[in-house]
């Protein structure tokens, strides 16, 4: 795919120090680096694109996961801020000499935790800035606040490109924060197929391992243990399985602020106790894909979920909220498995059907699989970010070689 950015660019503007040949320098700003779906995706994008072309630093603003700090970057290397200090949550001029001593190409900042790197790219003279919205919170679903509102029209007006993860995305930021359509762009995730693939043999071993008979129905998620999850609903579902007289089990990967919560409600539960395998965070997650017989996403609210595509590439059928980017996932397949947020019956009777029928969740696997395949695969979505980086870079006179 490649970027129609729709704002001028002055050539001008970029200081003649800041230009040189490839490798391009690109400087990726996330708020704080945990195990989410944005910040996964910026590593697969960094390990993906690390041919000589690029060279990249990934910066932290507030804080990294204990468990990322050490992380190899091929191509690159991780730059922590820091926790924020209290009080302080606008590190403009932070921001700006990290750039001034760095000197990328290219500034790329996700989302609004990380926003105000673009006008420090702005203040430090960045040649190319970006800007990408990658997903929800919450507190974004009845509307941003007016400050948030005129702050993200002022930074899309500075940046060069802006982009989201969905259609549906990119319409609720051109909405709020008042821009055209055309002014913002998409570019969709993508999943690395070859590594999550369908492997049968996996799924014997791995259910003797959880202790599992091999013929219950296993219905899973991947996914932080977070309120806009909602996995409160697939484990409502499970228990109505259950009831029904389904031989049926949950597998929950992922960890967060909402385990104990999900872990007392199946403790309360007659039906969910020794039910529920809680896995926590997990390397494997390829292979415990694999020990499923069906995907469920529950979200309130979805950017583009990197699971419910990685599901789809190891061919299970999947079932998932009406909201964000799932609709375009599931675009053509199979739209009665599309469910309303919180409506746990609806999940169950979906479910019900799938555990009846092998054939049945064969066909609608075979399915997901090819559907990722022809449209969401990784080199897909690499190839779509060396455009627009190309793109840019070449608009500004930046010498660079591509292959």
């Amino acid at each position: 795919m490649k970027a129609n950015t729709n704002a001028p660019i002055d050539r001008d503007q970029a200081p003649a120090r800041l230009r040189a040949p490839a490798p391009l320098r690109i400087l990726h700003i996330v708020n704080r680096l945990d195990k989410g779906g944005t910040e996964l995706a910026i590593l697969k994008l960094i390990a993906g694109l690390s041919d000589g072309q690029f060279e990249h630093r990934l910066a932290s603003l507030r804080g990294t996961d204990p468990q990322l700090e050490n992380i190899p970057l091929p191509g690159g290397s991780l730059l922590n801020l820091g926790e924020t200090k209290s009080g302080f949550q606008f590190p403009l001029f932070r921001l700006a000499s990290l750039m001034r001593a760095y000197r990328p190409h290219i500034v790329h900042s996700r989302n609004w935790g990380a926003i105000e790197a673009i006008p420090a790219a702005r203040l430090a003279r960045v040649p190319v800035a970006i800007h990408s919205e990658h997903g929800y919170e919450l507190d974004m679903l009845a509307g941003l606040p007016q400050r948030r509102r005129i702050f993200r029209r002022a930074v899309y007006e500075m940046a060069d490109a802006v982009f989201a993860v969905s259609n549906e995305l990119r319409d609720y930021h051109a909405r709020q924060a008042w821009v055209p359509l055309h002014r913002i762009q998409v570019i969709y995730n993508g999943v690395d197929t070859q590594r999550f693939c369908p492997r049968p043999e996996l799924r014997a071993s791995l259910r003797r391992k959880f202790c599992l008979p091999e013929n219950r129905f296993l219905v899973g998620t991947v996914g932080r243990m977070v309120p806009i999850k909602d996995h409160p609903t697939l484990l409502t579902a499970v228990e109505s399985l259950i009831s029904s007289g389904i031989d049926a089990h949950a597998i929950l990967v992922g960890s967060g602020p909402e385990s104990n919560n999900n872990q007392l409600l199946v403790k309360n539960s007659p039906n969910l106790n020794g039910r529920v395998t809680f896995v926590g965070d997990s390397n494997e997650v390829p292979a415990l894909l694999n020990t499923m017989d069906a995907f469920a996403v529950t979200s309130i609210s979805e950017g583009m979920s990197n699971t419910l595509l990685e599901a789809m590439a190891v061919g299970l059928p999947v079932i998932a909220t009406a909201v964000g980017g799932n609709t375009e996932v599931i675009e053509g397949l199979y739209y009665k498995w599309l469910f309303s947020p919180g409506d746990s019956e609806a999940l169950a009777s979906r479910l019900a059907l799938l555990a009846s029928s092998q054939d049945l969740r064969e066909q609608y696997g075979a399915a997901s699989r090819q559907r990722v395949v022809d449209h969401f695969s990784l080199g897909r979505m690499l190839d779509s970010y060396r455009a627009l980086y190309f793109e840019l870079a070449t608009r500004r006179k930046i010498r660079v070689q591509e292959n």
